[in-house]
């Protein structure tokens, strides 16, 4: 993102002008426009920006905003199953929130969260109010019910500063093992984990059982519970389990966590994990074709790693 030079009491006066403005007639249409490169939300924080054209507002006054866009706006894919009873799942490469229209119980970032309200199913699509989304997201949002201007911040890593249950600079990380891990034969970990080579990954995939998928966090998962190490379902929380290695020391069946560029207002938050298979390899699933294998000290991997995680 370019750098500008703002005053952002000017810019934060400006916004909150525009919150107090009416909003538009329920359905209708704003002009095209193109969104900023840099934005500012209410309090003057730097904030990604766009357009949204087909809000809403009740009769209430309350406006709505179709979820899909804003989540796309902070580079975060949704996955809608909540027409057959499920939830509509939003993340990167793990699920970090869920939900379901006319519901206001919702996940974030594994926490239990009650929104302000509900969200609603209008046209096909699922709307939500930009209160209800800064606190789906905990993060900020800015909207003009004008323009149809929406400025999301990027999240906080709300964990930042504290490693394994241990803030920084207070003592060493913590380490958390499980007992029976210990007696784990990684060769048999390894070629369990290689026996899933090709299975397609899908975004917020169920268990393996029930559907023969995996996204990058629940195939991490399956494989170390066959060997009775039971991690979190995401890898923001697997991160939580062991303790840290440096590469030098990098051993097979270590997990190893890499960050999302942008994703957040700290890069430190995991956005994706694969396990360490050795001579420089790991073993994950992304995209096509699910389930493969990486070079880790070379290629885009290795631009993106945060950290190791030994766990076994």
């Amino acid at each position: 993102m370019m750098k500008i030079t703002v005053n952002k009491k000017s810019a934060a006066a400006a916004m909150l002008i525009a919150l107090t403005m009416t909003g538009s007639a329920c359905g209708s249409y704003q002009a095209e426009q193109k969104p900023k490169a840099n934005s500012i939300t209410p309090s003057g924080a730097f904030a990604g920006s766009y357009y949204e054209k087909s809000y809403v507002t009740d009769n209430q006054g309350k406006f709505w905003i179709p979820l899909k866009p804003a989540a796309a706006s902070l580079g975060y894919r949704l996955k809608d199953d909540s027409t057959s009873g499920g939830y509509a799942k939003i993340g990167y490469t793990d699920v970090m929130y869920m939900l379901k229209p006319d519901s206001a119980q919702v996940f974030s970032l594994g926490e239990k969260v009650t929104l302000p309200d509900a969200p609603i199913r209008r046209n096909g699509q699922i709307y939500i109010t930009p209160t209800a989304l800064s606190k789906l997201l905990q993060t900020e949002v800015g909207w003009n019910p004008t323009t149809g201007e929406i400025n999301i911040a990027p999240p906080t890593d709300k964990d930042k500063g504290v490693m394994n249950g241990t803030a920084s600079g207070k003592g060493a990380p913590g380490t958390l093992r499980i007992q029976s891990a210990s007696n784990v034969d990684t060769d048999e970990l390894i070629a369990f984990a290689k026996k899933f080579l090709g299975v397609p990954y899908d975004f917020g995939a169920g268990s393996y059982e029930e559907t023969k998928k995996f996204d990058c966090s629940s195939f991490t998962r399956h494989v170390f519970r066959k060997f009775g190490v039971d991690l979190p379902r995401l890898a923001r929380d697997q991160d939580n389990i062991g303790r840290r290695v440096n590469r030098n020391d990098l051993k097979a069946g270590d997990l190893i966590f890499f960050t999302v560029p942008g994703r957040f207002e700290s890069d430190a938050v995991p956005g994706h994990v694969g396990i360490y298979i050795g001579s420089g390899k790991f073993i994950h699933t992304w995209g096509e074709p699910g389930v493969q294998i990486s070079e880790l000290d070379s290629g885009y991997w290795n631009n993106v790693i945060l950290h190791m995680q030994r766990v076994l």
